[in-house]
């Protein structure tokens, strides 16, 4: 059985991730989508709420796959995240050329630390390469249109959460 590990913030969940997601189902038996946790971040979404909010989107997105997803969090390194969760794939997403020489670095180094887990990266579809959650949080929290960048209930999760 293979299993693979999606870490990242998820904070909130958008459909760049979810693009990511759908293309580590067709790799993996098994996708955990790790969520790191920092204690000097305080991120817009709790940790149960974006659970809850993953769990949501990938009913809808992915129907019966959304059984092969699991959603973990870590504190430490990601290769132990990996470890700990019998993974041996790490799944990265590339946006552009950018996202390519920082990830590269990152493979690098966890290779060298963990040489029994393969980086995979998967590019963006043109669709959603301009997404991250730092800009829909901003645009969200301006009252501006998140509808295009974020599935249905996160939209309505983060209107929710700049309402007052």
């Amino acid at each position: 059985m293979t299993i693979a590990i999606y870490a990242g913030s998820f904070d909130p969940v958008t459909n760049g991730h979810i693009d990511v997601l759908k293309g580590a189902l067709r790799l993996a038996d098994e996708v955990i989508v790790a969520i790191g946790i920092h204690p000097g971040k305080k991120p817009l979404f709790s940790f149960e709420e974006r659970v809850e909010l993953i769990g949501k989107v990938g009913k809808v997105i992915f129907g019966a796959d959304a059984a092969r997803t699991r959603v973990v969090s870590f504190d430490r390194l990601v290769i132990d995240a990996a470890r700990q969760h019998g993974a041996s794939l790490l799944v990265r997403g590339l946006r552009d050329g950018t996202d390519l020489d920082y990830e590269m670095q990152m493979a690098g180094m966890n290779g060298t630390m963990a040489p029994e887990l393969q980086t995979v990266f998967l590019p963006a579809d043109p669709a959603v390469r301009t997404i991250t959650a730092t800009l829909v949080r901003q645009i969200a929290s301006m009252g501006g249109d998140i509808g295009p960048f974020v599935p249905a209930v996160v939209a309505e999760a983060l209107k929710s959460k700049f309402k007052s």
